[in-house]
């Protein structure tokens, strides 16, 4: 088979693991130190989080269900890598047809070893596209309205002089475990 004939494959046991409720043939698609992010933005690094975190919810709320999807396309970055995205929903045990607003849309890295190919990492985003206002909309207009605002009462990053940056107004990101 082709490196995207495997990866393909990989995907389909993936699907088909997680419609059998199987966490550890869930797991054993990933690396044992993969990236897992899930579509509300939890993270797990490893397999072994992996693997418990879906073995609760395949005995749990997710009980029944079935991964549906399909690769949208494969890139090799380099020898052994490469880049997945794919579409997929969770069919629920008591739907026939998925929820538009359950679409995923997936960002996979996949690796190869001695064994094969596996996820190395993988980030699951809801599909709701948003377009932007146009600059001259109400909703833009508000936003530099509340800038302007924000400027003259000195509040927030907006206090700044306009033009320069004001570093002590910096969102601070803390890292949690």
């Amino acid at each position: 088979m082709t490196d995207d004939e495997q990866i393909t494959a990989l995907f389909d046991r993936m699907s088909a693991a997680w419609t059998a409720g199987d966490a550890r043939a869930y797991g054993e698609c990933f690396t044992a130190d993969c990236d897992y992010v899930s579509y509300d933005g939890n993270r797990a690094q490893g397999r072994e989080p992996v693997v418990a975190s879906h073995d609760k919810l395949f005995r749990g709320v997710l009980h029944g269900s079935a991964l549906v999807g399909r690769i949208e396309s494969i890139r090799h970055l380099g020898e052994g890598v490469a880049l997945v995205h794919s579409t997929g929903s969770v069919l629920t045990a008591w739907r026939k047809t998925l929820p538009k607003r359950r679409l995923t849309r997936n960002t996979i890295v996949a690796v190869r070893d001695a064994d094969g190919w596996r996820f190395t990492a993988i980030h699951n985003g809801r599909i709701r596209p948003v377009t932007p206002p146009e600059p001259d909309s109400l909703p833009a207009r508000m936003a530099r309205g509340l800038v302007h605002v924000s400027q003259r009462l000195g509040l927030g990053r907006a206090a700044a002089q306009p033009g320069t940056v004001n570093s002590t107004a910096s969102p601070q990101y803390v890292r949690r475990s």
